[in-house]
């Protein structure tokens, strides 16, 4: 009776170790493929595993991906180990980023943007985010206003962590190009970010602080990794790659 009532206490006030949330998959050594696209989440995985989703929906439809498992070039050596593999591409007439996100891909829009649901719920507060990453960029060939100026310009990878408050999961149409925005959403209760302006020479670990601007506890959790950091805008070099290793939050 006295355990029970102590876990209750420990339960009420954030301190059991349930608060050290990580997510599935975070080390990207489970892969699956359906209809031509890689996901990433084990064949016959349950639905509460598809936490991670990518642009390759749609590429898939052109018979590639943007994103898929490495399993030579790892941070971590190991049977059944692998990264997640991030290729940025000219595909037709439109630019595509490599990218990864917690969250659900819904449809391609008009031939040329997607449907988008970012986030998957999290309650944890974690210090930060932590992993392996090597980047290897090119030169900007591609590119949209407003940056046009980019063009010729060594391309930039990008990963980002934020922690909300929302009610459910945040929905995009990225022909509209209304992302969300860190800086004025109401919602945000964390952030943490980092750019990669270079080629990192293989893999580096990073451990990325994560800044908060108020105690409330999370809702949901937006991870997103590209491997350039404009593409949402049509803008990057085709060719550049990003590969992700080993992530997990640190409490």
């Amino acid at each position: 009776m006295k355990k029970k009532f102590y876990l209750a206490v420990l339960i009420a006030l954030g301190a059991w170790p349930m608060q050290a949330q990580q997510l599935y998959n975070m080390d990207f050594d489970s892969w699956s493929k359906s209809s031509g696209a890689w996901n990433l989440y084990a064949k016959g995985a349950p639905a509460s595993d598809h936490v991670w989703d990518t642009a390759n929906h749609g590429l898939s439809l052109l018979g590639i991906n943007g994103t898929m498992p490495e399993y030579k070039h790892v941070a971590v050596a190991g049977e059944g180990k692998a990264a997640a593999k991030i290729v940025s591409k000219k595909v037709l007439w439109a630019f595509v980023a490599g990218n990864l996100y917690t969250g659900r891909f819904g449809k391609i829009v008009n031939f040329a943007g997607a449907e988008l649901f970012f986030g998957v719920p999290f309650h944890g507060r974690p210090k930060s985010l932590s992993g392996y990453a090597h980047y290897l960029p090119k030169k900007i060939d591609y590119a949209k206003d407003p940056y046009l100026d980019q063009k010729g310009k060594t391309d930039t990878g990008y990963i980002e962590v934020i922690l909300t408050d929302w009610d459910k999961p945040y929905h995009i149409i990225t022909n509209n190009e209304r992302f969300i925005d860190p800086s004025a959403d109401p919602h945000l209760i964390g952030r943490a970010k980092l750019t990669f302006t270079k080629d990192t020479g293989g893999y580096i670990h990073f451990d990325l602080p994560i800044e908060y601007r108020n105690g409330k506890t999370p809702k949901y959790v937006v991870i997103t990794a590209t491997s350039s950091q404009w593409g949402a805008f049509f803008t990057g070099a085709d060719g550049s790659t990003l590969y992700l290793d080993e992530i997990r939050f640190n409490y």
